[in-house]
């Protein structure tokens, strides 16, 4: 494996937290907020309300307010995020944003160039171009003095230490700013699962919280532990192995590319044919040309340019004969219970157990969301339910799949946003009268 095609796994593994040290890892715990969007004919627009709090908007200004009517705070940011959690992060300006409380309390004043959602209790922050910390309190605990720095994660968080202008290294730090970790490295990453990857002489080792190499300065890549796992790429044949928390070796070092880990599946290549690979190292459900990876427990598999779908025991829910000429992802494939298929440019639907229950009719579709599909019929488009009963009317020349209750449409040439009952909620005033269910 090249350098370059082991850093496809790194790059999929490490978008968060792991992948820079300037970025963080939602909890997968934390529970999945409750969305909504409500229209608010005082200000004639759509408001995204999360977990019982609703973004208001005045004069291009923008506040919030609780769902028993009762304020937040007045509208009078120029930009807002949604709310995570406690927090929300608010802009008097492009570049000046300030931390605010779902109670109502300024946790950090509206003066910082950026802020990070806390971790570990911790909250990354930056101005005059150098990072520091403040507890979700509002305190300070690290002074602005890093160049840069991660994210909190298990109680440490990587910095920059500037010997001089010629020489920097990377060490640990913990909430009060104690090194840990002496600055040493060329580079680190945050920890994962109780270790965290570090390079030194262009080599990367596997490192505990007291800085013990666990994995010796040898290899030229590694990934960070992942539900127990990670890989590793050896120097003379530049092949993957895959390790366990213990550093037990799972698999001989003969894969030449790691792309992707789902629903507890690595996928690999060898000999440029592709399979997977799960916890323990064992390979499952055959070889083939491409796989998209599991989702919900399903993947799609290309031999040649045919398509088709396995589950997770290597099953074959969907025999390799469909199409995807719009090269989805799998994620755009299955949904809902529902697999959009595609056969010599007609678009259908077929269930888990392989049965198409919608017929390859249409010329075009998009996958099932809130229980309907937008389908393209004779030139138009609209909308079907699960059981492909017409369900709003093919008059549209683009439709949308609705997302939080709405679905955006397009009438000669002007852009409208229904419900899923079909009826107007945005720019209606020319919104032509149509039949729905």
């Amino acid at each position: 494996m090249t350098r370059q095609l082991f850093q496809a796994l790194a790059l999929i593994l490490c978008l968060s937290a792991a992948a820079t040290a300037f970025s963080q890892r939602p909890d997968p715990k934390s529970p999945k907020p409750k969305t909504v969007i409500v229209d608010d004919e005082s200000c004639g627009c759509e408001l995204v309300y999360i977990d019982g709090i609703q973004t208001i908007e005045r004069d291009g200004l923008f506040g919030f307010k609780r769902d028993d009517g009762s304020l937040i705070c007045e509208a009078k940011y120029k930009f807002v995020d949604k709310f995570h959690g406690d927090y929300c992060i608010v802009y008097s300006d492009y570049d000046k944003c300030g931390l605010l409380h779902r109670d109502g309390r300024l946790i950090l004043p509206v003066q910082f160039s950026a802020i990070d959602y806390p971790t570990d209790g911790m909250m990354r922050v930056l101005k005059d171009n150098l990072y520091g910390f403040f507890d979700t309190t509002g305190r300070q605990r690290v002074d602005f003095k890093y160049r840069t720095a991660s994210g909190f994660s298990e109680g440490l968080a990587v910095v920059c230490f500037d010997f001089d202008s010629d020489y920097l290294a990377y060490g640990y730090i913990d909430h009060d700013d104690h090194m840990v970790i002496e600055p040493q490295f060329e580079f680190a990453y945050p920890f994962e699962e109780g270790y965290a990857i570090a390079k030194k002489y262009d080599r990367f080792a596997m490192i505990d919280h007291q800085g013990k190499e666990h994995i010796p300065f040898k290899y030229v890549e590694l990934t960070p532990m992942h539900d127990g796992t990670f890989w590793a790429v050896d120097a003379a044949t530049s092949n993957a192995a895959l390790f366990d928390k213990h550093f037990k070796q799972l698999t001989p070092f003969i894969y030449e590319k790691v792309t992707d880990y789902t629903d507890g599946f690595y996928v690999v290549m060898r000999d440029n044919k592709t399979t997977f690979v799960n916890l323990k190292g064992k390979e499952c459900c055959g070889w083939y040309d491409q796989v998209s990876g599991f989702f919900d427990g399903y993947s799609w598999v290309r031999v040649g340019n045919k398509y088709g779908i396995i589950d997770r025991k290597g099953n074959t829910v969907l025999p390799i004969e469909y199409d995807n000429s719009g090269y989805r992802s799998m994620e755009y494939l299955y949904s809902e219970g529902l697999f959009l298929i595609e056969k010599e440019g007609r678009y259908g639907y077929a269930d888990t157990r392989g049965r198409i229950v919608i017929p390859i009719q249409y010329e075009s579709a998009y996958e099932c969301t809130e229980g309907l599909m937008p389908v393209q019929r004779d030139g138009m488009w609209g909308y079907i339910d699960k059981q492909g009963n017409d369900a709003i009317e093919f008059v549209f020349q683009l439709a949308s799949p609705f997302v939080w209750g709405r679905a955006e449409v397009a009438v000669n040439g002007e852009v409208y946003k229904i419900n899923p009952d079909g009826d107007c909620v945005k720019n209606c005033k020319t919104f032509p009268k149509i039949w729905h269910r």
